[in-house]
C-alpha cells in the first residue's frame, strides 16, 4: 500500500493530492489534517525553495550583483538559500515552539516546522517571477548603480507589476502561517500572530541589550 492510499484511509474530507488545494480552499482544515496525520510528504523541498526565495531577495537587498557575475549569483542562492534557509526556519520554528509555550501552547519544532513548510507554498511562486526578471535586467536588477526607472515605460510596468505579485505572495504566506499557528498551538489569530512576532522581537531585545553594555562600557 501506498503513502497516498494509507493516508486516504484516514480522511474522507481531505486526500493528500488535494492538499495544495485545500490550502487555497479551507487552510484550516488543511493545516489540521498536515498536523494530525503529521504530513511531512512536501516539507524539504518546500522549506529549500522558500530559503532560496529569501537567499535572492537579500541578494537584491545587497547589491550582490556587484560582486558576483549573473551565473555565480544564481548558483550562491540556489546552493546556500536551499541549504540555510533550511536551517533558518527550523531555528525559527524552535523559538516560535519555545515562546509559544509562555501562552501555553503545545505544539513542537517539528509539528511548527511542517506548517511553516506548507504556509510558504505562495511565496514559493516568486522564484517563477524572477526568471522575467532576469531575463529582462539580468544582473542589473541585483547591482547598486542600476538604474531602472529608466530603462523604458514597458519595462517598468513589468518590474512593478511583478514586484507586486512578489508582495501578495509573501503577504498570502505570512496569513497562512497565521492560521497554520493558530490551527497547531490552539490559539486565537491575534495570539498567534503575536506568536510569530515575538522571535524577532526576543533577537532584538538582545542586540538592543549587546549594543546597550557595549555602549556603557566605552
Amino acid at each position: 500500500m501506498s503513502e497516498f492510499d494509507e493516508l486516504d484511509n484516514y480522511s474522507e474530507e481531505i486526500k493528500p493530492k488535494e492538499i495544495f488545494y485545500k490550502l487555497l480552499t479551507s487552510p484550516r482544515d488543511a493545516f489540521k489534517f498536515i498536523n494530525d496525520y503529521q504530513f511531512d510528504k512536501h516539507v524539504t523541498i518546500l522549506l529549500c525553495l522558500a530559503g532560496i526565495v529569501r537567499a535572492f531577495d537579500r541578494a537584491t537587498n545587497k547589491n550582490l550583483g556587484d560582486s558576483f557575475s549573473l551565473l555565480g549569483l544564481i548558483a550562491f542562492c540556489i546552493l546556500i538559500g536551499g541549504l540555510f534557509g533550511w536551517i533558518t526556519y527550523y531555528i525559527y520554528a524552535a523559538l516560535i515552539s519555545w515562546t509559544g509555550k509562555w501562552f501555553e501552547g503545545r505544539a513542537d519544532t517539528q509539528s511548527i516546522l511542517r506548517i511553516l513548510a506548507y504556509s510558504l507554498f505562495p511565496s514559493v511562486f516568486i522564484l517563477i517571477l524572477l526568471i522575467p526578471q532576469i531575463a529582462i535586467y539580468g544582473n542589473g536588477m541585483f547591482q547598486s548603480d542600476y538604474d531602472i526607472i529608466n530603462t523604458g515605460l514597458i519595462n517598468n510596468i513589468v518590474y512593478y507589476g511583478l514586484l507586486l505579485c512578489g508582495a501578495v505572495l509573501g503577504i498570502w504566506s505570512f496569513v497562512l502561517s497565521v492560521i497554520g499557528i493558530s490551527e497547531i498551538q490552539k490559539f486565537s489569530i491575534w495570539k498567534a500572530l503575536l506568536n510569530l512576532l515575538l522571535p524577532a522581537l526576543f533577537f532584538i531585545s538582545i542586540i538592543l541589550v549587546i549594543v546597550l553594555i557595549f555602549w556603557a562600557f566605552t
